[in-house]
């Protein structure tokens, strides 16, 4: 007889998603925005499943992005390490709180999720936020500033807000290089990931073979991205992703509508 047991190796189609969303995350694109609107809009998995897989998932990728850019871009150790340890310390408080919610609160928050994510990126592609600066590190009030961006964007990265267009924002303006801001962003991201899985991990709050797909499909993804490609025009496709969240958005807000049952 056939076995009936679930399937416990990741689907190409999965795979296929974390190549996919880590290969734009390496780029700048970030990677949560995309890997929602794909998981909701395919029907891959429960909608509270989504945020707890999506750290779980992303987290490895994302580790070796970040020693990839620790290795070839310099950036201030200080400005480094403090933003990092703030966005840690978000994360681990953001992921014991949601990782506990009840499924309809999850879908209207990960809904203003990506309202926020997509008014982020607009404002990032009609040139509001400065185009920064050449500093590689940040000192004073400007490094107090960064440090307390961090924590809250490492609070709200348990939801789906990426941590890639918010502190390109928050450092654009305090006059950092917007090259020296890629291995802070990789590596805050890295360690906000780690600490909020272990959180959902514990919690059972994530789907195993999807998390396993991003993870594994998601390794070559930022090897292509960062060695291969190395550069895109990514502008067409951040005004795409600005039409799939506000629509995914609103398909999240119907779902926390819907009878309890009915619920995706």
């Amino acid at each position: 007889m056939p076995s009936t047991a679930p399937p416990t190796l990741p689907s190409p189609g999965q795979l296929g998603l974390g190549t996919v969303t880590n290969f734009l995350d390496t780029l700048g694109v970030g990677s949560f925005a995309v890997t929602t609107a794909a998981m909701k809009l395919g029907r891959m998995i429960p909608d509270d499943e989504i945020p707890g897989t999506m750290n779980v998932g992303h987290a490895l990728p994302t580790t070796l992005q970040s020693a990839i850019y620790l290795g070839i871009i310099a950036v201030d150790p200080l400005t480094m390490g403090s933003m990092v340890i703030a966005a840690a310390c978000g994360a681990w408080f953001g992921a014991g709180r949601v990782s506990r919610w009840p499924k309809r609160t999850i879908q209207r928050a990960m809904a203003i999720a990506l309202l926020v994510t997509a008014g982020f990126i607009t404002l990032r592609q009609t040139g509001v936020f400065p185009s920064g600066g050449d500093a590689i590190g940040l000192t004073g009030m400007a490094l107090v500033v960064a440090v307390a961006a961090s924590g809250v964007i490492g609070s709200l990265v348990s939801l789906g807000i990426g941590n890639y267009a918010p502190t390109m924002a928050v450092t654009y303006m305090l006059g950092m290089s917007p090259r020296a801001v890629f291995p802070v962003m990789a590596t805050s991201g890295a360690l906000m990931l780690l600490v909020a899985a272990s959180r959902f991990y514990r919690a059972g709050r994530f789907n195993r073979r999807m998390a396993l797909g991003l993870a594994l499909g998601g390794i070559p993804g930022v090897l292509i991205a960062a060695f291969i490609v190395k550069s895109l025009d990514v502008t067409i496709l951040l005004w795409v992703v600005v039409v799939v969240l506000l629509y995914t958005a609103a398909l999240l807000y119907h779902s926390s509508r819907t009878p309890e049952e009915s619920l995706a």
